[in-house]
């Protein structure tokens, strides 16, 4: 075989693995004109390398970032170095559809991009080529194990029964809380929250009729906080709740509104109507706060003082008084 017939056919193979390879395949002149079009990109585009060549890209595919894209290329062209686009910053440069039955959650392709520069016998970069490769399975699985673990991240951080954030998660948010308060001086104030007599609701009427209960309280939480509150459940019947930004007299106001609400309420289980009140302690953060341990301990013997005063009452605590108390 002559040297130029076996020229001949490394071309043709290499046209041939050029056209049937599963990445797409675009050469560019300066002026983003096609050079070449391979069958990935016809295959995806619709439009056949000879109705394409000698076009401008940007012209036969106003759907591309193009000022975007062209930046990045004037800067290959520039650098003289490859660059990389992932689908994590873009999606997708050209706008294909999805047809993948695997993803088909994915309306389009999601790609990863090359682009590479090309140069001439004499080392002058000439053109560009843009390597396109179809990521769609891998984009897919990253975000539907991102969204997974989010959804780990939720339960592991709410109680099961009242949808609230859970002790451990809540004692996160009261910590990070005081030590902005540490570093602002932000004002910020605790509720503690405590259902009256729930053992004696637990005995008459059961313990799901407690669950319910429970429940009940927890939406009323809900539907009163700000988006900015956290809201836990501490406890069994004790709930606890981080206000930031709030004085103990803003505080008052709210654990009254709330307090009113939950006494003024019915809840009905199993035809029967059960009616409950709350005692609720309110604790500020003051410069005898050492640590947010000293923050939660306030607010609990303001709860406790609630009680002590006859429940269905809301109390503030007080350092001045709290060896008496």
């Amino acid at each position: 075989m002559s040297n130029d017939q076996s020229a001949m056919n490394e071309l043709h193979w290499l046209i041939d693995m050029v056209q049937t390879i599963e990445v797409g395949l675009v050469v560019l002149d300066k002026n983003y004109n096609i050079q070449l079009w391979n069958g990935f990109m016809e295959n995806h585009s619709g439009i056949s390398p000879n109705a394409i060549k000698g076009k401008n890209l940007f012209e036969q595919q106003p759907d591309l970032p193009a000022e975007w894209l062209k930046q990045k290329m004037e800067s290959v062209f520039l650098l003289k170095n490859r660059t990389f686009i992932s689908w994590e910053q873009r999606p997708y440069v050209f706008k294909f559809k999805n047809y993948r039955p695997i993803t088909g959650r994915a309306d389009y392709m999601y790609q990863n991009i090359t682009l590479l520069p090309l140069a001439s016998l004499t080392g002058q970069i000439t053109h560009i080529s843009i390597i396109v490769y179809d990521v769609t399975d891998v984009a897919v699985n990253k975000m539907q194990l991102k969204s997974m673990n989010q959804q780990l991240e939720e339960v592991s951080q709410t109680d099961g029964l009242t949808q609230l954030h859970n002790r451990r998660h809540w004692q996160e948010c009261m910590d990070r809380e005081f030590e902005r308060n540490q570093r602002y001086q932000d004002q910020a104030t605790l509720v503690m929250i405590d259902i009256d007599h729930f053992k004696t609701i637990n005995d008459k009427f059961g313990h799901p009729a407690g669950d319910k209960v429970i429940q009940h309280i927890a939406h009323l939480i809900k539907q009163s906080l700000r988006e900015t509150d956290c809201a836990g459940r501490y406890g069994g019947e004790e709930f606890a709740i981080v206000l930031p930004k709030t004085t103990s007299a803003d505080a008052l106001f709210f654990t009254e509104r709330l307090r009113k609400k939950i006494e003024q309420s019915e809840i009905i289980f199993e035809n029967r109507i059960i009616k409950v009140t709350v005692s609720l302690g309110i604790s500020e953060i003051g410069s005898s706060t050492e640590n947010s341990s000293v923050w939660l301990s306030s607010a609990d013997k303001a709860l406790y003082q609630a009680k002590k005063n006859g429940r269905n009452q809301s109390y503030v605590y007080d350092a001045t008084t709290d060896d008496k108390a």
